[in-house]
Parts: C-alpha cells; structure tokens; sequence
C-alpha cells in the first residue's frame, strides 16, 4: 500500500511541476510531454527493477545513463533551467518508485525538490541579471574599450564579457555578456546592436 501511496504522490509532483511550474512560466509544450515521460519512465523502470532479481543498482543506473544521453544528444539546445527540470522530474521518479522504510520522508524530499524548483525559477529571483549573446557592427579588440561600450549600448552594468568570434575582415564582434540592469524592469538596451536571444 505504501508504494502505492508513493506512486500518487509522484504523480502529483510531477503534475505540478510540469503544469504548475514549468509550462505556465516557459510555455514549451514538447518539453511537457519529455518531463512526464521521463518521470514516469523511470518510475516504471525503477520499480520493475526493484521487484525482480535483477540488480537494482544496475539497472537504475543504466536507465538514468540513457536518459541522460539522451539530454546531451539532443538537436535543440536546452537552457539550463529545462536541464534542471529534467533532473527534477528524474529525481521524483526514483523517489517514487524506492521503497524506504517512511512514505513521509520520500513525500518530504519530493515536496523539496518542487519547493526548489518554484524557488530557484521564480521570475524575481536575481530578475535584475541578463545574459545576451550580441553581435557588434565593429571589431573591438581592447577589452577595456568592449565593456565601456557594452555599457553604454544596454545602458547596464557588465559583468563579464567573453569574445566569442572577432572577425577583422567584416568588421564584427560577436560576444556573450552577462550583465545587470538593477531598477529596470525591462531589457534594459537603450541602443540596442544587433544581438541573439536573450537569455
């Protein structure tokens, strides 16, 4: 009775980590449909594993190996924050599906995880910091000089800078900038050059 219990529970962390958490907030409904089925993948895996002679050990780690392959092989690049979505929703399943000897303590570390989720995604937690990829109509080669006149363009404070391609012949800089735009709520590109998406 206890493992189903466990089961519902799961089934109603994952439900509203996907629909609760994630979808409302980055509205992706192909990554809705990859979250439930790895949760409920490797709740079935799990428990068959348990249940069976086989080595659970074994088996859990060799599900959890081409789940994880399948994230890093993937052909749309992913977020940070859609990983951390996987993880979580890897984590609820095998959650659910070990037996332990308290259904509370496996229902306590499910409600962490979501806790955290809602927490850590939470659109004003750190709202103030962007991350943009920018293509500049010059080349810049003096760091000095690229941080002066990022700032001046989005009208921010960066923090880091990284050149990704400089191209002499073309007259362009591509680069990754990590800035913070405190009091501001929106971009906060007054001149904006032209960039990839903001992240």
């Amino acid at each position: 009775m206890s493992q189903l219990v466990l089961f519902a529970i799961d089934i109603c962390a994952v439900a509203l980590l996907v629909f609760g958490l994630y979808f409302p907030r980055h509205r992706r409904r192909d990554l809705v449909v990859a979250y439930l089925g790895v949760n409920v993948g490797v709740l079935a895996v799990a428990s068959a594993l348990s249940a069976s002679d086989v080595g659970a050990g074994l088996g859990l780690g060799l599900a959890l190996f081409g789940v994880l392959s399948i994230i890093r092989l993937r052909s749309t690049e992913l977020d940070q924050h859609e990983v951390a979505y996987y993880f979580s929703a890897l984590a609820l399943g095998i959650l659910g599906a070990l037996s332990t000897t308290s259904v509370w303590l496996s229902g306590g570390l499910m409600a962490l995880i979501v806790t955290v989720m809602f927490v850590g995604d939470h659109r004003r937690m750190l709202r103030h910091y962007r991350h943009q990829i920018m293509v500049l109509d010059s080349a810049v080669t003096d760091q000095v000089a690229l941080v002066a006149h990022l700032e001046q363009l989005l009208n921010a404070r960066v923090h880091t800078a990284t050149v990704q391609r400089l191209d002499m012949v073309n007259e362009t800089t591509v680069v990754d900038v990590r800035y913070s735009v405190a009091g501001r709520s929106g971009a906060g590109a007054a001149k904006p050059a032209r960039a990839g998406a903001v992240r």
